[in-house]
């Protein structure tokens, strides 16, 4: 995997993604008129010894939205910031990324999720730093190997009980983590567009 791949598949036309993807009659049920919240995150993605990785997080347990879940660093769009400002505030918080240190690639399409936000993904290059996760906010930072989070035939399809339906997701374990929800069709979006490029 390389940077222009990265670069050619961030430039090819996608349409926008929801938490409900796998649940068409949910999708249909969605008001028109909701009120979703501007956020964004960072994928963060460094040259490891093994080649590209992915900086990913594991919130704290005690926080409000998705707790215990793995996520990308990010947060709320603040009026006075870009998505892509909020993406690296957010990494500076979250896990010590110096924002000097990260080349944005590109942007995915909006993502929403369940809890009522509008996300922007950014995908961008990092350069080497020691990441440290916010007491408050992150349990845990780790990485994976980019080319594992990019091979289709690693993620599979899940579901569990929602409003007495079963709600279908992605999830992409890895090791002894459980990425899924909205992390996980992000990331299942970027490996479709890198399949598409060959």
């Amino acid at each position: 995997m390389s940077r222009a791949i990265l670069e050619q598949a961030l430039s090819l036309s996608a349409t926008a993604t929801t938490d409900f993807d796998l649940n068409p009659e949910v999708v249909a049920a969605l008001p028109p008129d909701r009120k979703l919240r501007p956020a964004a995150v960072m994928i963060p993605i460094r040259k490891g010894e093994a080649g590209l990785e992915v900086l990913l997080t594991k919130r704290a347990s005690h926080l409000k939205h998705h707790p215990g879940q793995v996520a990308f660093p990010g947060g709320k769009v603040e009026e006075s910031e870009t998505p892509w400002q909020a993406a690296l505030r957010e990494a500076g918080e979250e896990i010590a990324l110096p924002h000097k240190s990260a080349t944005l690639l590109g942007t995915l399409p909006s993502h929403e999720t369940i809890t009522g936000f509008i996300v922007t993904p950014h995908v961008a290059i990092v350069e080497p730093f020691e990441p440290i996760p916010e007491a408050g906010e992150v349990d845990e930072v780790f990485t994976v190997p980019l080319q594992f989070l990019l091979t289709p035939e690693n993620f599979t399809i899940q579901h569990r009980m929602w409003r007495a339906k079963p709600r279908y997701y992605y999830t992409i374990p890895y090791g002894p983590y459980y990425i899924w929800g909205a992390t996980a069709r992000i990331l299942r979006g970027l490996a479709e567009r890198v399949a598409r490029c060959g």
